[in-house]
């Protein structure tokens, strides 16, 4: 994470279809201070939150700060296959503009 400059990544099923978890870097951060090396999935503390590619900014800020979270997966419309990763700096650099 650290290297590619990324604050999480999801984890999918087998077949890469559907989000099943969230490692943030807080979630690496409370693995590491536990001494422990879980898997992904068991430092995945973080339930995936999930968008359509169709969806508004609006939609997704809303959805961000009900659930408070700093991080969406994003669904492509037609196959609900995870295509990326929305975050709150996406959505305050696109309004910064």
């Amino acid at each position: 994470m650290a290297r590619h400059h990324v604050h999480m990544v999801a984890i999918t099923n087998e077949g890469g279809r559907r989000p099943i978890g969230i490692v943030s870097d807080l979630d690496v951060v409370a693995g590491a201070a536990s001494g422990e090396e879980p898997s992904a999935l068991q430092a995945a503390a973080t339930e995936p939150l999930t968008v359509s590619a169709n969806d508004s900014l609006e939609r997704a800020a809303r959805l961000m700060t009900e659930h408070g979270v700093s991080h969406l997966v994003v669904l492509d419309g037609s196959s609900g296959y995870p295509i990326g990763v929305l975050s709150t700096l996406d959505i305050a650099s696109i309004y910064a503009s």
